[in-house]
């Protein structure tokens, strides 16, 4: 059989026959994908030759394209910028984007880059993520925003654009899980409450540390009768071991809590 340009036969185990796909471009072995139609793999290496080949610059996805979406921004990239990356990234001046589908562009600081390069983002249920040694991990948990943080009450996209994940665009309002600042207050001051069929205030503390550790305590003592809590505690790395038993010790929980946790006998 005499095949395209760019097209492989293979075969899979069961004995069935498909066709690999690959581009050499600048010295670069790019492979394209594969496919069970010779046609289509036909055309998908047309498809990218003609636009690695082609000087114009290209604005949008055209919709009419055999070559996938993140293999179309990966190779403009690399037409563009001389590097390649398997993940649908593309360079600019001073910030790169990573691109999740047509309508979604993702900005970052080249800081990012090594990351992101290495790390594939997927999206479920409207989260990022990416994952790490088998474990998932939240796209903002990489900023400083805990999980259950809610936009707009614990942090903030300065410039409107909730995709743009470059520093200086992202204002933490609250670090810590079930701590939030007392706005207005003046100096500041640190509310600390924990969700267990209703809120429970935990005091008003001088500093977030001592408001998150407030929290790490009464989430102890509800997972010490049995009842588990779905949300993380705080990680706090601000503060020695010894400083944080000194104020995790000096922590009262507020006494309706603990007789909703250890009710009196009638």
């Amino acid at each position: 059989m005499n095949l395209p340009r760019g097209v492989y036969q293979a075969e899979k185990k069961d004995g069935t026959l498909y066709f690999r796909i690959s581009l050499t471009f600048r010295g670069k072995h790019i492979s394209l994908g594969s496919s069970e139609d010779l046609e289509a793999a036909a055309s998908v290496y047309d498809e990218a030759s003609s636009l690695v080949r082609n000087d114009d610059p290209v604005t949008e996805y055209p919709s009419y394209t055999f070559l996938s979406f993140e293999k179309f921004i990966s190779l403009i990239n690399f037409r563009d910028n001389g590097v390649y990356f398997k993940n649908p990234i593309y360079l600019n001046k001073r910030f790169f984007s990573y691109f999740m589908d047509t309508e979604t562009e993702l900005k970052f600081d080249i800081d990012d880059l090594f990351y992101y390069s290495q790390h594939k983002i997927q999206k479920r249920g409207g989260h990022y993520f990416t994952e790490n040694y088998g474990a998932q991990l939240s796209l903002g948990s990489r900023y400083g925003i805990h999980p259950f943080a809610v936009e707009g009450k614990d942090y903030r996209f300065k410039n409107g654009d909730n995709t743009d994940y470059r520093y200086e665009n992202i204002d933490i309002i609250n670090r810590y899980m079930g701590v939030e600042l007392i706005e207005g207050s003046i100096p500041a001051k640190y509310r600390a409450k924990i969700h267990i069929k209703g809120y429970y205030n935990l005091g008003i503390f001088d500093s977030e540390v001592k408001a998150a550790i407030a929290y790490n305590k009464a989430r102890d003592m509800i997972n010490s009768t049995g009842i588990k809590i779905n949300m993380p505690s705080n990680y706090i790395q601000d503060i020695s071991s010894d400083r944080y038993k000194e104020i995790y010790e000096s922590i009262r929980v507020p006494k309706k809590l603990i007789n909703h946790l250890f009710p009196s006998p009638d």
